[in-house]
């Protein structure tokens, strides 16, 4: 609502109706008049914005319920208020005005002091909706941040679990998933909702020992069993939820490890049938392991890694996917530079020659698998 006096515009073909409803009201509002549907939708959507319109029925061209319809589908004017002001009695008239979206039906000639009190009443409305409005953006906002700051420290967790080493990974994951669900066309708050998603990817591994995940060498049969359950046992942890952030990241954690050729776990679907959304996660865990060193791992150069995800297109990976993934490096390269992990914040590793026997591109490629 305007900060001085409350704006409303007054439409009717009358001009003589209009002068009188504005001499009415001048004393407390600010009045704009319009006398045909053209005018007043025009205003309605203009500078100073009304905070409420008072609305003729029976108009030459589009009626006033013409006008309130268009008024109510538009984003920029769905919320002000409509009173009809009408000489249009019936009751069929007011019933139709009130269910296409008006707050009030007033029959003309309306007293003066009846027709400010109800002006002042939806005015009063309106606003105590406003403020109620925002105060729950906002709290909608603190909660959204809240959840996004708790999925980032649970990754966190995890990232110590695996590697003993906390670096910039959170940020790169969440980057890249955005990054590739852009270039393939993705809506807008697809690309958000899989940012703050994908760091809850691989939260399964919290329920693999951590001597098995920091191996170096080739896993054995029972150990690559215990590896593959971290999907399943990340779904169990996410769990079920009607949040569609919540739902997923379960969708992420469950779906990451499978591949467009049907060999990877724990379903081994194939092609479509993996959800989109970890087909996405897919390349993004395999570039993010592929490029960054952890515990006993040196890492690829981006170049190499970029070209392992495009030789797998079509076995790995979707297809499509992997365009998008092509048409983004780019930017992920940007993203890589920006939040690398600086060799000081990494423990444990060790570079000592009896320790390397596998090479840096082999023991990438398996963590890429786990």
């Amino acid at each position: 609502m305007s900060a001085e006096r409350p704006v409303i515009l007054v439409v009717d073909d009358s001009s003589d109706l209009l002068a009188l409803t504005t001499k009415m009201l001048a004393d407390d509002y600010q009045v704009l008049t319009a006398e045909d549907a053209g005018t007043a939708l025009e205003l309605a959507a203009g500078t100073p914005r009304p905070d409420l319109i008072l609305l003729d029925v029976e108009m030459p061209g589009a009626t006033g319920f013409d006008v309130c319809r268009v008024l109510k589908s538009e984003g920029n004017t769905y919320d002000i208020p409509v009173i009809f002001l009408t000489s249009k009695a019936e009751g069929d008239a007011q019933l139709e005005g009130l269910e296409i979206g008006a707050v009030d039906y007033v029959i003309k000639p309306a007293n003066a002091g009846v027709l400010k009190l109800r002006i002042g009443l939806h005015l009063g409305l309106a606003n105590r909706q406003q403020v109620l409005e925002r105060a729950v953006a906002e709290r909608t906002e603190q909660l959204d941040k809240t959840r996004t700051e708790l999925i980032r420290r649970l990754a966190r967790v995890m990232e110590l679990h695996e590697s003993s080493a906390v670096g910039n990974r959170v940020m790169r994951l969440s980057q890249y998933a955005k990054l590739i669900s852009q270039a393939a066309g993705a809506k807008q708050a697809i690309c958000d909702m899989m940012m703050k998603a994908a760091p809850l990817h691989d939260i399964g591994k919290l329920g693999v020992p951590s001597e098995i995940l920091r191996k170096r060498e080739r896993l054995s049969a029972p150990d690559w069993e215990q590896v593959k359950r971290h999907p399943k046992l990340g779904a169990d942890i996410i769990g079920e939820h009607d949040d569609p952030l919540l739902q997923l990241a379960r969708q992420l954690a469950l779906t990451h490890h499978e591949r467009w050729d049907g060999s990877g776990y724990p379903e081994r679907l194939r092609g479509n049938a993996i959800p989109w959304p970890g087909r996405v996660m897919a390349i993004v865990d395999a570039f993010e392991s592929m490029t960054t060193t952890q515990f006993y791992r040196d890492a690829m150069p981006i170049e190499k890694a970029a070209a392992e995800i495009v030789s797998s297109s079509g076995k790995k990976f979707d297809p499509a996917l992997v365009e998008a993934f092509k048409k983004a490096l780019s930017v992920m390269t940007k993203v890589r530079e920006t939040y690398s992990d600086a060799l000081g914040d990494m423990i444990n590793l060790d570079f000592s020659p009896a320790r390397r026997s596998t090479t840096a591109a082999e023991r990438a490629r398996a963590k890429s698998n786990r």
